[in-house]
């Protein structure tokens, strides 16, 4: 297997909720797809949300999950302030800040939200780690 990832898909409980949400509300980038799925670009992947019960049904598992689900998003930004910002940004639109911003024992900066649907997203600034390209103006 290649080391990448292509697409990361969250099953959501309300498809229209969630597309609020990462379009409007976090302002992530919409393509064009059939009514029952939503695509996002991001940088060098995607972001795809599906139905709950149907993505559970596609991987043939049970989609009663509850609590932690045992992984949590990231998203390296290149300040503290811009670490506020995005936190700031997400919880005016819904989202459930789990931990505040505060500066972290890796000599960083970062917080956690939740999305509609619980899942954790962090977002953080390690200022010897930038993941994002070259030229990103950020």
């Amino acid at each position: 297997m290649k080391p990448r990832i292509s697409m990361i898909t969250l099953g959501v409980r309300d498809l229209e909720r969630s597309i609020e949400f990462y379009e409007n509300g976090l302002g992530l980038p919409r393509m064009d797809a059939p009514p029952e799925v939503a695509f996002f670009t991001l940088n060098g992947t995607w972001l795809c949300l599906y139905g709950r019960d149907a993505l559970a049904e596609d991987a043939s598992v049970s989609g009663a999950g509850t609590g932690f689900a045992g992984f949590s998003l990231a998203h390296n930004v290149r300040s503290e302030l811009e670490v506020d910002q995005v936190m700031a940004q997400a919880a005016s639109v819904g989202a459930v800040v789990t931990k505040p911003p505060r500066k972290t024992e890796w000599g960083g900066y970062a917080g956690y939200f939740a999305d509609p649907d619980g899942y954790l997203w962090e977002i953080a600034h390690n200022p010897l780690f930038w993941v994002g390209p070259a030229d990103d103006p950020a």
